[in-house]
């Protein structure tokens, strides 16, 4: 894949990007930095890119990959709520972010991929673990956000 034909699928795929960024990141100058640092990675990996799954995948796994290590490297405080907080009508994003919040940074990129419709087996490659353990975990996840939701005053 030459540097033009890179360069489009990444603008086609920006969105991937910038949600993974607001996942892992709470303010606009950390998601800035998360999004260069995927950006320099992607690019460094290019060479390795052979198109053997779609680029979507290949793209994904760099990005969760980095964020995740560059999770790992800052360490930011985690202030969990007793309850979610009441959010306007309009922000769904937000109240599902909230949601996601107190999950792990290995659950929190299963959930990413699942809300992407990706399927159990593209989430398995980009991830490393099998389609069924995937399967698993999701059913493990929603239950626990499931039981959030119930025991909260939030509901839609």
């Amino acid at each position: 894949m030459d540097e033009r034909q890179f360069l489009q699928q990444l603008a086609e795929h920006e969105g991937i990007l910038f949600k993974i960024c607001r996942l892992y990141r709470d303010t606009p100058e950390d998601r800035e930095d998360l999004f260069q640092e995927i950006m320099y990675q992607l690019w460094k990996s290019l060479p390795g890119y052979e198109a053997r799954s779609k680029f979507s995948t290949w793209l994904y796994k760099i990005a969760l990959s980095t964020a995740l290590v560059h999770f790992r490297r800052r360490r930011p405080a985690i202030v969990y709520m007793p309850a979610l907080p009441e959010v306007p009508a309009q922000a769904d994003e937000n109240r599902l972010l909230e949601l996601l919040a107190p999950l792990d940074a290995a659950d929190k990129a299963l959930m990413a991929l699942y809300l992407e419709d990706l399927s159990y087996a593209e989430i398995a490659e980009i991830t490393g673990i099998t389609e069924n353990n995937v399967g698993v975990r999701l059913n493990r996840i929603r239950a626990r956000i499931k039981k959030h939701i119930n025991a909260s005053s939030w509901k839609n």
